[in-house]
């Protein structure tokens, strides 16, 4: 059940109005004091923002423990002074210290074990322990359900030894490599680094927003001071509410559903295989996988954020990266800029929204929408210096006389300010000085390859009648497929229309064969995302697909993009035959086929033939090639095609396991994909194009027009069609 707004509670049961009803997805804001500096009211206005948002937050059964709230702000260091002097310590100047702030175990054994871990790691990377300090905190203003999850608070204080340039990222990795241990020691459940950073330092926890000042005193004290303060009051929708996973996270706070989640994670895992780094060297060990598989979509984001920033880039080049503009389609979009986010799409896939994300690193805090814009983000600016920037207006009472300036966040657009430079960086500056920092758009011209700039070379298959029925029968086509399904697909565009009920059985109850795609049904956005509209939405919708072999994602050099560029994912014969054929040395192609003997025990032959695929495409790799093509055109009396699907999957998961899936491309060459759900899934599982021959030669056969012009009306219904599978599913981008 939401947690009411106290002024909302009277109205509880009055007429048919509920104020149940009254909540939203999560809250966000920050405020910063860009004349004044740092100071204690900055902390009570990030408070009071919080307290403003409550109804933004969520409760569940008990009404006092909220789905969790938090505030995130700059090291206090004239109150860690105070404090810990009077415990007869000392601290290094403000910089020259971090602070770890911890959640351990109420094990005291467990825990002592977590704390000798954590200081032991910061010895072992030459940094100096001052010591640990107990974060006061008075339980009452927690929930009974809070209570009984409510982890040891401690801070632990470590001295700079290390070069000021890369403490921050010397404390990354003590984080990572603590995290990392205690997991594989068996203590690692209960423990979790909220933050460990010279910079800012971050008081959360699962209660109600309005109670977080209650359960940290800390945050009361006159002399806890901070330039800026994010907040960010929780209604989690898609994983339960802990401790841990209350934001602000380490460095960002997020108000949303990250749609594209699997897909990002699953790539991530991919790319682990090739990261390299001057900045970790051996430690990078310490950090896989990158994302921690128990996070939310929100921990998951700030996990990558985090690794990018530490890796060397800056924070607002990180967001851009991630969370793109609709670029494809802007055509207005300077040249620079664009090059930019076509460079860092050879990278990397958008984490696609809808999302409103507030970021900082103690130095700069921002804002940024995705490039659908479908969650909201205001701001305020003041003659007093204050900028505030929250999920909606009121957050703070300002005088109407003192507001210079008050606007939204518009779609793929960020907001900034630099508490060093003491003033707002508009998104134009921004993005122009980091789109100019490197030559983005020469190493594009010399080195990303459009499919259409290959020479046309003549086709590698014909097929008479007797062939395409043959391959009918054994792909399981039927009359349906061919008059109702292909021929309206090729003579208009379209996906047919049909009924909205079905009366045939699920694919696991039928007593008859179906084909493998027909076992997997769509997945839709979260519950609080609409669908996005793909015709009205269309600019910022994209079906360019990119294949080949990637890099090192902690580096930018010309060659991570040397990638051949597709339009669309779909593959005509003549299109797959250009890639077969070409003659560029490190775009080699190697076709591979997916077929099983059909004498003997089939789930015997079929196992082997799968494991045999999976080798073979494994030692392409090794040989050199960047582009595999998984083929069932071997299909004959003798050989059964593997299901493309089964065949893609296989070989795709088993590069991942190789750690080799990003060092080459993966192409579906496929007789039993007809219907855009097939090639939705073939994508969906590893293929970065598909090539429904079969398809293609059917409507060869089946058309009485020009057979270029069904194709192409075919390959237009495809994506369409494509179009409105990644609407439902909330996701803008085929690469994600």
């Amino acid at each position: 059940m939401p947690h009411l707004r106290p002024d909302l509670e009277d109205l509880a049961t009055r007429g048919l109005y509920d104020a149940r009803h009254e909540h939203d997805a999560c809250g966000l804001g920050f405020v910063v004091d860009l004349k004044n500096g740092a100071s204690h009211r900055v902390v009570e206005m990030g408070l009071e923002i919080l307290k403003r948002l409550a109804h933004r937050g969520a409760a569940g059964a008990d009404p006092t423990t909220g789905d969790g709230a938090g505030i995130l702000v700059q090291i206090p260091h004239r109150y860690f002074e105070r404090v810990l002097y009077r415990e007869g310590k000392e601290i290094p100047p403000q910089g020259d210290y971090g602070v770890a702030s911890c959640f351990l175990s109420r094990d005291p054994a467990k825990q002592q074990l977590q704390m000798k871990t954590i200081a032991d790691i910061a010895r072992y990377h030459n940094q100096k322990v001052v010591g640990w300090r107990d974060v006061p905190v008075s339980t009452r203003a927690v929930g009974a359900l809070g209570r009984r999850s409510m982890p040891v608070m401690k801070q632990l204080f470590i001295a700079r030894i290390a070069e000021a340039k890369a403490f921050e990222r010397t404390l990354f990795m003590i984080r990572k490599r603590a995290g990392k241990v205690c997991s594989e020691k068996g203590w690692g459940d209960d423990f979790y680094v909220a933050s460990c950073s010279s910079k800012t330092i971050v008081y959360k926890g699962l209660m109600l927003p309005e109670r977080v000042a209650d359960l940290y005193p800390d945050l009361a004290a006159d002399d806890f001071e901070s330039q800026l303060a994010l907040v960010h009051s929780r209604f989690s929708t898609n994983t339960f509410p802990t401790w841990e996973r209350a934001h602000p996270y380490r460095r960002i706070a997020h108000n949303g559903e990250i749609n594209t989640l699997r897909g990002n994670q699953n790539w991530m895992r991919a790319r682990e295989a090739l990261l390299a780094s001057k900045h970790f060297e051996e430690h990078l060990q310490d950090f896989k996988p990158i994302i921690r598989p128990d996070g939310s979509d929100s921990a998951s984001l700030d996990n990558v954020v985090d690794f990018l920033v530490a890796g060397g880039r800056s924070l607002p080049h990180v967001m851009m990266m991630l969370v793109p503009e609709a670029w494809a389609t802007q055509t207005d979009m300077p040249e620079d800029k664009r090059a930019f986010y076509e460079y860092h799409a050879s990278l990397v896939e958008p984490w696609d929204g809808p999302a409103a994300l507030a970021f900082t690193d103690g130095e700069v805090i921002g804002a940024t929408l995705d490039r659908n814009g479908l969650r909201p983000a205001k701001y305020v600016v003041t003659k007093s210096g204050l900028v505030v920037m929250a999920s909606e207006l009121g957050v703070l009472s300002i005088d109407p006389a003192d507001v210079v300036e008050k606007g939204r966040l518009q779609p793929g657009k960020m907001f900034l300010v630099d508490t060093k430079k003491k003033r707002i960086v508009s998104d134009e500056e921004l993005k122009r000085d980091i789109a100019e920092a490197q030559p983005y758009g020469d190493w594009l011209k010399k080195n990303k390859i459009d499919l259409s700039a290959l020479p046309d070379v003549s086709a590698l298959y014909s097929m008479d009648h007797v062939e395409r029925a043959r391959l009918w029968r054994a792909f399981g086509y039927s009359r349906e497929d061919l008059r109702v399904l292909l021929a309206p697909m090729a003579k208009n565009g379209e996906e047919p229309v049909g009924s909205m009920g079905t009366d045939t059985p699920i694919a696991p109850l039928s007593d008859k064969p179906v084909t493998l795609f027909r076992y997997f049904k769509q997945q839709f956005a979260q519950v609080t995302n609409p669908p996005i509209d793909p015709i009205r939405e269309d600019l910022v919708m994209s079906l360019v697909s990119c294949v080949g072999g990637e890099g090192n994602l902690l580096e930018e050099s010309p060659g991570q993009c040397r990638l051949l560029e597709l339009p669309h994912p779909i593959l005509t014969n003549g299109d797959l035959a250009k890639l077969q054929r070409n003659a560029m040395p490190d775009f080699r192609c190697a076709t591979l086929e997916a077929t099983f003997a059909r004498a003997g025990d089939p789930e015997a032959a079929l196992r082997e033939a799968l494991d045999d695929l999976c080798a073979r495409a494994s030692r392409a790799v090794d040989e050199g090639y960047s582009l595999i093509v998984v083929s069932d055109r071997g299909a004959s009396a003798g050989r059964v095609p593997i299901p493309s699907l089964l065949a893609v999957g296989a070989v795709h998961h088993h590069l991942i396991r190789e750690e080799k899936r990003v060092r080459v491309g993966l192409v579906a060459e496929t007789g039993d994909a007809r219907e855009v759900a097939d090639v939705a899934l073939l994508i969906g599982y590893g293929a970065g194009a598909v090539n429904p021959y079969l398809a293609f030669e059917t409507i060869a056969e089946l058309t009485e027009e020009n057979v270029t012009v069904a194709t192409k009306n075919y390959v237009k219904a495809l994506k369409k069609g494509l179009l409105k599978v990644m609407s439902k599913m909330g996701i803008s981008t085929i690469a994600s």
